[in-house]
């Protein structure tokens, strides 16, 4: 009997210990920012400026502008909670070749961005983004598409519930933070845990402009029911879009169906405007 006992208070002071750690290092688990650009535009032959703007208490953030010739609107891209904007060339290649201008911009602490990512900071960096395009460069709202891909679909989801985009596009996002987490750690109390939302489907049903949701069957990190649900739950006009390939890499792997895919979506959202 003793020594159920001791190895009952064992196991739950080790489950504990686990609660504990979790809870303490969870910013650590989320965000995994990179500081270091090892490489710009240039690498792709693509023109562009270095931007910088104040956000939220005051930290400066840093982005590229990557001008297209003959651009017919301009997307305001977040990327996801790893690396930096440097990791993204693909991405601006693609939109570049579909005639967009582009504002990709890094979160606090990432890249050349300075403080300390969070929730909050993620949205006051996005807004601020948003203020610079449409103060600064003085692009009308009905011309800004927003763009998300993963924790960054979180992200623009929340701006596009409280500005008035042209369009909205998701990729590869998950419906809810605590969602996603209660279904890799199913034996933990995941809700009581949480220090983060990104509640993506909540701010989905205050968006009224044209969405797009891109979601891979494949897709090994944010499982594709996730897509099919933001989907679901979304107001008219939306289109789905069914891409291949890994978390990271889907857009590179589906190839043109998904350039085309795009292409098609943001004209018709340019169109109804």
């Amino acid at each position: 009997m003793q020594t159920f006992l001791w190895v009952s208070a064992s196991a739950l002071a080790f489950y504990v210990a686990i609660l504990l750690l979790l809870y303490v290092f969870q910013s650590g688990m989320m965000y995994h920012p990179v500081k270091q650009i090892y490489q710009t535009p240039k690498a792709i032959q693509l023109e562009y400026e270095d931007v910088y703007f104040e956000s939220g208490k005051g930290g400066q953030i840093h982005g590229w502008f990557i001008p297209s010739r003959q651009a017919r609107a301009t997307v305001l891209l977040s990327h996801g909670n790893a690396g930096n904007i440097s990791d993204r060339l693909e991405t601006l290649r693609i939109l570049n070749r579909l005639h967009l201008n582009v504002l990709i911009y890094d979160y606090a602490g990432y890249g050349k961005s300075e403080g300390s990512p969070s929730e909050e900071t993620t949205y006051q960096n996005a807004y601020s983004a948003w203020n610079y395009l449409v103060g600064e460069k003085q692009i009308p709202s009905g011309k800004i598409i927003l763009m998300g891909r993963s924790l960054g679909g979180a992200v623009a989801a929340w701006l596009a519930s409280r500005t008035e985009p042209a369009a909205l596009v998701l990729e590869s996002t998950f419906t809810s933070a605590v969602d996603l987490a209660e279904e890799i750690y199913p034996f933990l109390p995941v809700r009581m845990l949480m220090k983060f939302e990104y509640p993506t489907a909540s701010y989905l049903r205050n968006v009224s402009v044209p969405l797009m949701v891109l979601h891979s069957e494949d897709d090994q990190l944010v499982p594709f029911p996730h897509g099919r649900e933001l989907y679901d739950i979304a107001n008219d006009p939306k289109t789905f879009f069914k891409m291949n390939g890994a978390h990271g890499n889907s857009h590179v792997v589906t190839g043109e169906e998904y350039i085309e895919a795009l292409d098609e979506f943001v004209s018709s959202a340019l169109t109804s405007k």
